[in-house]
């Protein structure tokens, strides 16, 4: 365990990072920890879109144009779902579905996410190790004028569109972190937070009791990859919800929240000028490419990363 590297992850940032980082470091070494407070239950299937993108991501089945799902996919069961009055609204295509049926079999048979996910793992021929932040119910919830939505109504069903006044993790006060999720933090030669949003990617796995505790007794290096570059989240909300959360919306704004708990902070090299402002925050600076949407350039970019926290 001494040469492993665990990654906090969740959503498309999470997995493109935990691929380079498997290119370059071997997949063997690697240990990726992931949300489940976007989890849903959907047409009565259990779903849990960000360990299943980081899980297709690695597998090479990953829809890289879209960001999510199984490229070259059909739609055939949605539609006809659709078509006999069910909702539709998060799309489901034919082989996701079947993950899905097969997750959904074996949680109601009582086994826990992580077995599930481990057994995922192995048979589409994944070697880094994939654990849910928790084998318990953790779901995000967030406010916004009026009311409060759970997190894929607001992200999918709404298309993000409300501003954003407040983040909830229901369930997580009485969660435990799954096996092997406290371990792979507390003996890691560096745990690396994703480019992913720290609301509710990032979030909802340091809400989970222990879970930042074993961070904080990791003797390796800390260190936040920055999920904003050129004051743009590279995909979705975030941008929008630093500023309405109260927070700046640029890398430095990001760097903030992690302060206390990183001992490094990653920028990209379009925001190489906001170095000194992190290392005043305390953290160590690292300028290098974090632009990872070509799978050509990840195990570049895992090998700068790595090579960063020496």
């Amino acid at each position: 365990m001494a040469d492993q590297v665990t990654v906090l992850c969740g959503g498309l940032g999470g997995s493109r990072l935990t691929h380079a980082l498997a290119l370059a470091a071997g997949a063997d070494r690697v240990t990726a920890i992931g949300n489940v407070g976007d989890d849903l239950e959907f047409l009565g299937l259990q779903v849990s879109p960000d360990l299943d993108t980081v899980l297709y991501t690695l597998a090479g089945l990953l829809d890289e144009e879209r960001g999510w799902g199984v490229r070259d996919e059909t739609y055939g069961a949605i539609a006809q779902a659709e078509r006999l009055g069910e909702e539709a609204w998060f799309t489901l295509g034919d082989r996701d579905i079947g993950l899905h049926l097969a997750r959904t079999r074996r949680l109601r048979a009582g086994e826990p996410l992580s077995v599930v996910t481990a057994e995922f793992c192995s048979a589409l021929g994944v070697a880094v190790r994939l654990l849910p932040a928790t084998d318990d119910s953790v779901r995000t919830f967030v406010e916004i004028d009026g009311g409060e939505l759970d997190f894929q109504s607001w992200f999918v069903g709404r298309r993000h569109a409300d501003p954003v006044r407040g983040v909830r993790y229901e369930g997580v006060e009485t969660a435990r972190p799954a096996p092997g999720v406290v371990e792979a933090l507390q003996t890691a030669r560096a745990v690396v937070i994703a480019p992913s949003n720290p609301f509710v990617s990032i979030g909802p796995i340091l809400a989970v009791p222990g879970i930042r505790a074993a961070i904080e007794a990791c003797d390796g290096s800390v260190a936040a990859v920055s999920p904003i570059i050129g004051g743009q989240a590279v995909r979705g909300p975030l941008a929008g919800m630093l500023e309405t959360l109260g927070h700046e919306p640029s890398a430095i704004g990001v760097a903030r929240l992690y302060v206390g708990l990183a001992d490094t902070f990653v920028l990209d090299v379009a925001d190489a000028a906001l170095a000194p402002e992190v290392e005043n925050l305390g953290l160590r600076p690292v300028v290098c490419e974090t632009l990872m949407v070509d799978p050509g350039r990840r195990a570049e970019i895992g090998l700068q990363v790595l090579e960063a926290l020496v």
